[in-house]
Formats: structure tokens, sequence, C-alpha cells
């Protein structure tokens, strides 16, 4: 017996679904039907994501306080690794600034100096991309629904606002010592301003002017790298002047090559927390813009198979001396808009990378640090999305409590405390809804239709009260569904309700459990229930725990899908025969007699 049967008769369906929906080598299917017309439409968006993807891979090493070839090699290898593994052209990985930020934030809150991060960093990409690889097996691609987006807006916008912050000592040439939290780096820096080297000031603000100058008259052009090439004359021009600034240490490409993780498991307990929080966003952040992407082109996406993916490439980073890679929202717009047609667009981007690092890699050294941290500054201030902030605010009081939580929280704590502080406040909050049914009491009206009681009318049959019930009746919601039916047990005069449960859903345990507790509590007062409209996987349930018999099974009616109010009507007949009244003529609107000749 093969494997693959041997995998297919042992394994559950769902979970066989899982597993066969990830490609081991993707890559296979694009190059077989690849011709020159698609290379050519990959060539020309690689060559415009490669000269944007340059200057970011030195920007967000410097975010994360790494070495700055962490930064170029990271760009450079996830995006070949990456390609080999991706199931769509929408996701081009590479370090991003909220991952570049979430490793500083974990290495800052343990004291790591900028060498023992680097000697970390490969053992850290061992663990998030272990997790990544597992996530995507584990179809977590499917459970991001459950985080709200006002998470990920209040996690941006702070993450944003603690790279401009901690850009400040840069801009300014002042020295402020490392702080894990915004608070902290903010009122450190604050303090300092005093001792600000205005030479390196100067070469700040001409390199952003430069940068702005650049972006209004010539937006075509590659902007980031050309305010950095005009910054070396800055840089130059101080030093003539006798001002000398910082500059950029040259990327040591003869570095470059295979070094093997040390595992040390006292280590792996200490990143494990940074690493479930780096494997978290990227995959929120792939999730996210490969799915924006993929909807406006119309088409799916695969996202387990880009988490996949996500997980490979950072397993080829800890390997090859790159930081941690996620889901650039930058590269993958600008791919996309610039005519990326296949996943090959990504592979070229960095091999053109890797041409970069060995051409370009020595001349990196004439660049002046403060305008790197301009080109950080602009890259943190476009994360920052006025009108998503305003949407989540305004839209529910549900996500204008996540958004705040999230983002305050980044006042206190650090960025990879603060993305579970926000997911877990955006999941509780969720299942606070979810586990709130609408119990809404309901009346025959004279046509036949079933219709919401209002709270000024009276029953047309004191005795009976048909409650129907709308909603998720899971464990969440057991309680509430108990409480509240019992208020309605609170008249006097009630003798039998009617729980309509035709759209009620997901019942377990939990809810099983609360009914056969009211039914017991309402026989104790001479009070009767009867179900209606139940379906029939309600109706299994209900059957395999006892509850059917429990209630009675004259006292348990199906749904009628050709005529949706049937089954109440003859539960309310039931109610009437217990309680020895006349059975009130009800006449019952049937919707199939009312279509037009000839229809359905």
């Amino acid at each position: 017996m093969t494997f693959a049967r041997f995998f297919a008769s042992r394994t559950p369906a769902t979970l066989r679904r899982v597993f066969t929906s990830i490609d081991l080598f993707p890559i296979r299917h694009v190059v077989r039907n690849y011709d020159a017309g698609k290379l050519r439409a990959d060539s020309r968006a690689a060559f415009n994501v490669a000269l944007v993807a340059f200057p970011q891979g030195l920007a967000f090493a410097m975010i994360a306080g790494l070495p700055i070839s962490f930064g170029l090699f990271g760009s450079a290898i996830a995006g070949v690794i990456g390609a080999l593994f991706a199931g769509s052209r929408f996701v081009i990985p590479g370090p991003t600034n909220g991952t570049a930020v979430l490793t500083l934030s974990a290495f800052l809150a343990s004291g790591a100096t900028e060498a023992e991060m680097a000697a970390l960093i490969p053992l850290l990409l061992v663990i998030v991309g272990t997790m990544q690889i597992a996530a995507a097996y584990l179809n977590v691609g499917s459970l991001i629904s459950y985080i709200s987006r006002a998470v990920i807006v209040g996690y941006i916008s702070s993450a944003a606002v603690l790279i401009i912050v901690n850009e400040v000592k840069n801009l300014t040439g002042i020295a402020v010592p490392r702080e894990a939290t915004l608070f902290g780096v903010l009122s450190a820096t604050v303090v300092r301003l005093g001792s600000t080297h205005w030479a390196t000031a100067a070469v700040s603000a001409a390199t952003a002017v430069t940068y702005l100058l650049l972006r209004r008259f010539l937006p075509k052009l590659p902007n980031l790298a050309l305010a950095m090439v005009a910054s070396i004359g800055f840089g130059i021009a101080a030093q003539k002047l006798g001002h000398p600034v910082k500059m950029l240490p040259s990327v040591p490409v003869s570095s470059f090559g295979i070094s093997i993780p040390q595992v040390d498991f006292a280590e792996i307990n200490k990143l494990a927390s940074a690493a479930l929080a780096l494997a978290f966003l990227a995959i929120l952040e792939a999730a996210s813009i490969g799915k924006s992407l993929a909807a406006r082109a119309g088409e799916r996406l695969n996202t387990n198979q880009e988490i996949f993916s996500l997980g490979v490439a950072n397993l080829g980073c800890s390997l090859f001396g790159g930081m941690p890679a996620s889901g650039s929202l930058t590269r993958s717009a600008l791919s996309v808009n610039s005519g990326a047609v296949t996943s090959m667009a990504s592979l070229i981007i960095g091999l053109l990378s890797f041409v970069m690092i060995f051409g370009l890699g020595s001349l990196v050294g004439y660049v002046p640090r403060a305008a790197l941290a301009v080109v950080v500054v602009f890259a943190a201030v476009s994360l920052i999305h006025v009108r998503q902030i305003q949407f989540v605010i305004r839209a529910t009081p549900t996500d204008a409590a996540v958004f705040i939580v999230t983002a305050g929280s980044a006042l206190l704590f650090p960025l990879d405390t603060t993305i579970f502080i926000g997911a877990a406040t955006s999941i509780v909050l969720f299942l606070n809804k979810a586990g709130e049914p609408e119990l809404v009491e309901y009346v025959f009206t004279d046509e036949g239709q079933l219709a919401a009681l209002r709270s000024a009318d009276k029953r047309p049959l004191p005795e009976i009260s048909i409650v129907h019930v709308e909603g998720s009746l899971f464990f969440g919601a057991a309680e509430l569904l108990q409480e509240q039916v019992r208020r309605v047990c609170d008249d006097p005069n009630l003798r039998i309700i009617i729980l309509r449960l035709k759209f009620a859903h997901h019942l377990d345990a939990s809810a099983i459990l609360a009914l056969e507790e009211l039914v017991q509590s309402m026989r104790e007062n001479g009070r009767g229930l009867i179900v209606s409209g139940a379906r029939k996987e309600v109706y299994r349930i209900c059957k395999r725990t006892g509850l059917v018999d429990l209630i009675g099974r004259e006292n348990f009616f199906l749904e009628w899908p050709k005529n949706p109010t049937l089954s109440t009507r003859n539960a309310l007949k039931r109610a009437q025969q217990i309680l020895g009244q006349k059975e009130a003529d009800i006449r019952v609107f049937d919707e199939m007699r009312t279509k037009a000749p000839g229809a359905g």
C-alpha cells in the first residue's frame, strides 16, 4: 500500500483536505507552462520591486537593531525560497516594518545586545518557521478571520509610532538607551533632545526634502533609492565642513554562506513567546495582504499554502543570515501593480536583490545613518492609515474598544505582548457577541404568518408563548439562553413555551444541558416546553443526548422546509391540547401557493 492510500484510509476527511490542500513544490506547475511573455512580465515587475526592496532591507534591519546585512540577505533569501513554495503571485515574502519592530521589541524586553541578537536570530527563525509550517497544516489560515481587523490596524499604527520615536535618535544624532515600550522610548528621547547633533539633523532634513521633491515631481522613479544616493553627497559635504556624521557599515558580502543554527533548549524557552508573536503577525499580514490583492484580481487565495511558503522562507533565512520574513504589503502591491503574472516574480526579485547586494554592498558604507532613518520614518508614516482608523473607531463600539486596547497597550507593554492582548480582546468580544442568542416572542397574524409580538400588545393566548430563538447556541450562549427563557416564565399566566429553533445553530453539550435543566425547572413549576421548527441536525443532537425523550417525541416538531410556519402551528395546537383548550382555527401561510403560475 502506498503512503497516499494509507494516509487516505486512516485520516479523517477534514484533516485529509487540509493536508492535500498544501502543495510541497507548487513552482513545478508554474514552470510547466512558463513562456517568454510571462518571463518579461515577471521580470519587469521584479525590477521595480527590487529597487524598493534594497533600501527597505537596510531600513528594516536598522529598525530591528540588527546588522544591515540581515535585512538585505533576508529580502533576497525569502524572495527566492518563498517563490518555490508559494501558491500565488499575491504575497511577496521578506522583512517588513511589523516583523522588524516586533523583533526589536522582543529582544529589548530581554535586554539583549546587538551582537547577542545577531547570534540568536537563526534559532528564532527556526522556531518561527516551524510554527508557521505547523500552522499551515493545522488550517490556521481559516481561523484568521476570527481576528478583528481592528487588531491589525491598532497594532500596525502603534508599531509605526514606535518606529518613528525610535528613529529620532538617528535623525538627531543623540544617544538614547534601549527601551522596550513606546512610553519608555519617548520619555528617554525627550529628555535628551538638548544634545542634538546639528550636522546629523541637517543631513536628515536635506534627505527628507529630497525624497519629498522626488516623490512630488518624479513619482514613477525609485524615490527611496535616489534619496539615499543623494544623501551620500550630503554626508560628504558635512564631513568637508568639519562636522562628520555617522555612516552605515558596509555590507560584508563575504560573510554570506550557510550557518547551522545552534539548538539550545534554554534559549528556545526564552524565545518561544517572541517567536509565537512573530509567526502570528506574519500569518496575519500575509493573509490580509494576499486575500485583498487576490480579491481585487478576481481570484482566490490558498491561505494555508502562503503560510507554508512563509514558514519555509523563514527556515531558509535561518540558514543564510536573514531576518524574520512576512508578507510585505509594499512589495506585494507593487509587484501586482507592475504586472507580475506568476510566483516566479518573487524568485526574480530575490535574484536581483542578490545582484544588488554583491554589486552595491560596498557602497552602503557611504550612506549616512541619518538618511536611512529618514527612509525608515517615511515607511512608518505610510503605515498609519487615518481613514482605516476612522472606520474602525466609528464602525461599532466593539471595533473601537479592540483598537483602543491594542494601540493603548503598546504604551505599557512590548509589541509581542501587545498583539496577544489585542487578539485576546478581539476573541473575547467576538465570543461575547456570538454568545447572545436573539429571543423574540412571536404570534400568528390573521394572514397565517409569524410576526414578532410588540411589547405593547398582549398574547392572544395568555397561557402560551411562542419564543423564536436565533443565533449560535454553543457553550458561550447556553447560560444566557436559559436565563432569557426564565424571564419569559416570570408571567404567572404562562403555562407552556413553544421554543422555535428554526434559526438556532451550533448546539453543543452545554446548550443541551441548559435546555434539560430548563425543562425540569419548568415542570417543577407546572409548566411545559415544546420545540418547533427544529432542523434535522438539531434533532439528531437532541435525540442522541436524550433530550427528545425528556421533552417527549410528541412535543418535538421538526421543520417543514416547504412551509416554515407549519411546525409552529402544529406545536401551538399541541399546546392547546395539553391545556385542554379548544383548538384555535389558525390559518397557515403557504409560500408555495403564493408563487406565480409556472414558477418553481
